[in-house]
């Protein structure tokens, strides 16, 4: 019965993230618009590790100055201030307190499947990243980037900020709490694709999993 279920929800995850989401109205250049020029569009990137996936951010632009919001973007890792932040959204025990899979406790992983959990949001910070397989750069329209930058921080609990970090398993990243239940249904990438949605990147209707948003993003050319 396990093994059904599980099927289940793997077919519908697949399913769920290759139909594409509707386009919003509001959303200011629709899919079949052409690339918007330098000065009217910002760069981001997606990033994933296979198992996670991330938004990657200037830090500074004239729609949003992260560090408003995440003091640790305006701090300096190893003597050199960041450029940019990626940010992802996670269930809080296995990003605080589960350095890796084989650490996740069974009555960890069993509360979540059916109770959910509390999410965080990590936050870690690089210097001019370069484009690459798992490092996906985006163009995107201003308008469509403040609003993915709006939604990303109406996420945060409470909404806006300056927040507090908390301490995590990667000493290098910051994490700070989110709204929000994090569920099977709602899992870390899931909600990377409805943040991406929000700035106008075409997007499966579901994205459960990492698979799910990145066959939407093109690697690099010239990988």
């Amino acid at each position: 019965m396990l093994a059904g279920a599980a099927l289940v929800f793997l077919l519908s995850a697949w399913i769920g993230s290759s139909l594409p989401r509707p386009t919003p109205a509001s959303i200011s250049a629709p899919i079949s618009a052409p690339e918007p020029s330098a000065g009217d569009s910002v760069t981001i990137m997606v990033e994933t590790n296979g198992v996670h996936t991330g938004i990657i951010m200037p830090i500074v632009s004239a729609e949003m100055d992260w560090r408003a919001v995440f003091p640790s973007a305006g701090r300096a890792v190893n003597g050199r201030y960041p450029t940019h932040i990626a940010v992802g959204w996670g269930e809080r025990e296995v990003f605080l307190n589960t350095p890796t899979w084989a650490d996740l406790k069974l009555s960890t992983a069993l509360r979540i499947a059916l109770q959910g959990g509390e999410p965080v949001m990590r936050v870690s910070h690089y210097v001019r990243p370069a484009p690459g397989k798992n490092f996906r750069p985006l163009t995107i329209a201003r308008a469509d980037y403040a609003r993915m930058a709006e939604a990303i921080a109406a996420s945060l609990a409470p909404a806006g900020g300056p927040h507090a970090p908390l301490r995590g398993v990667d000493p290098h990243d910051a994490y700070y709490p989110a709204r929000g239940t994090y569920t099977l249904a709602q899992t870390c990438n899931s909600w990377v694709g409805d943040m991406l949605a929000h700035g106008g990147v075409p997007m499966g209707r579901w994205t459960p999993f990492a698979g799910g948003v990145m066959k939407w993003i093109d690697a690099p050319s010239a990988l």
